[in-house]
């Protein structure tokens, strides 16, 4: 299982005084956050894109371009791609040119978005909210494939034959789809046999298992080999030494962001005892000490019949530096040697006997 975190680059108001900390620092520490998952040995970082003022990823490729130059092993990502607000021939540019500069590094996990903001941003219609990705997946996926397109849609101008440059490093740059809640969504990733990304950020695991068999049994339609259909889980996660300061550290991020676009959506007002409920044993908060965290991990991927990568976010937490940083240090330096140690000794068990492992 691969492990990693994701972040939202979110920029929170100190508790205490309302005051806002410096974009300029939070964007510093975020990147010292990327440098530190690396040298701990987790597998993705993954940046996230929002056009609102609580989060300062409107640009995620930047951010990750930036990430690429002071990382050497960590495999670097968006966290999602809004692909139906953006021209997919400047995404495959902008990722093409980040796989060169981090020699291949380089990921994308694309989806609608949860967020509708970038909707009127850049002069699109919001009634055709699922139309434009359909459509724009369909646009990426060629570009995937050749570098002289032809290919006519509603949305966007057609393209007769030019080319697009430059080039990723990779034969084919890993392509992941983004989903929420939303059945054919899961459907439609089964359909094409791409790598599933499911945003759990709260409730249960069990709940998402109906929608994980939905994209199996799609894929198993299409064609498409077990191998191909790889499922990812993005969820509310943060580690500390002790269950309690886990807790305590995400807690007030977590309150004020859930809370302020809950407010939009006119959802009650988050309480502790609801957070506490989510990071219990049965909820889908991955929030504790490492054995915890661990734990919740494997029981996780056992419950949607095996994960292939998880990821944090913990961004929520960002007003505590020095506990985010030893959050992604734990979660590299104990909890991912437990998960793994954990999957070798499961793997190793379902072998036969006498089986040539060579």
């Amino acid at each position: 299982m691969e492990i990693g975190i994701d972040s939202f680059a979110a920029i929170l108001p100190d508790p205490a005084t309302g005051r806002l900390p410096s974009a300029t620092d939070r964007m510093a520490d975020l990147l010292d956050e990327v440098e530190t998952a690396d040298r701990v040995g987790l597998d993705v970082f993954g940046i996230g894109e929002h056009h609102r003022a609580e989060f300062l990823d409107s640009a995620p490729a930047v951010i990750l371009a930036a990430a690429a130059a002071r990382t050497s092993n960590i495999r670097l990502t968006s966290a999602v791609t809004v692909l139906s607000a953006a021209d997919p021939v400047r995404v495959f540019q902008e990722f093409a040119t980040l796989d060169l500069i981090s020699r291949g590094r380089a990921e994308i996990v694309v989806g609608r978005g949860s967020f509708v903001e970038a909707f009127p941003l850049f002069g699109l219609d919001t009634r055709a909210y699922d139309d434009l990705f359909a459509e724009k997946l369909d646009l990426f996926l060629k570009l995937g494939e050749e570098t002289n397109v032809t290919w006519s849609g509603r949305f966007r101008p057609a393209l007769h034959g030019e080319g697009v440059f430059p080039r990723p490093h990779q034969p084919r740059l890993p392509l992941w789809v983004g989903v929420g809640g939303t059945p054919r969504s899961f459907e439609r990733a089964g359909e094409l046999g791409l790598p599933l990304m499911i945003a759990i950020i709260g409730g249960t695991f069990e709940r998402f298992r109906p929608l994980v068999d939905l994209y199996r049994e799609a894929g198993r339609r299409a064609g498409h080999g077990p191998e191909k259909l790889v499922v990812g889980v993005h969820a509310m996660g943060f580690v500390g030494d002790t269950d309690t300061e886990a807790k305590d550290n995400f807690f007030p991020g977590w309150a004020h962001l859930t809370g302020t676009i809950g407010g939009e959506r006119g959802w009650s007002t988050p309480t502790r005892q609801q957070f506490e409920a989510m990071a219990s044993p049965g909820g889908a908060f991955l929030i504790g000490e490492p054995a915890t965290v661990a734990a919740k991990m494997l029981g996780a991927s056992e419950t949607l019949g095996g994960i292939s990568r998880i990821t944090f976010q913990m961004s929520t937490a960002s007003l505590e530096t020095a506990a985010m940083k030893r959050s992604i240090e734990l979660l590299g330096t104990e909890v991912a040697p437990i998960v793994r140690s954990a999957r070798e000794t499961a793997r190793m068990a379902s072998i036969p006997q006498g089986a040539d492992l060579a």
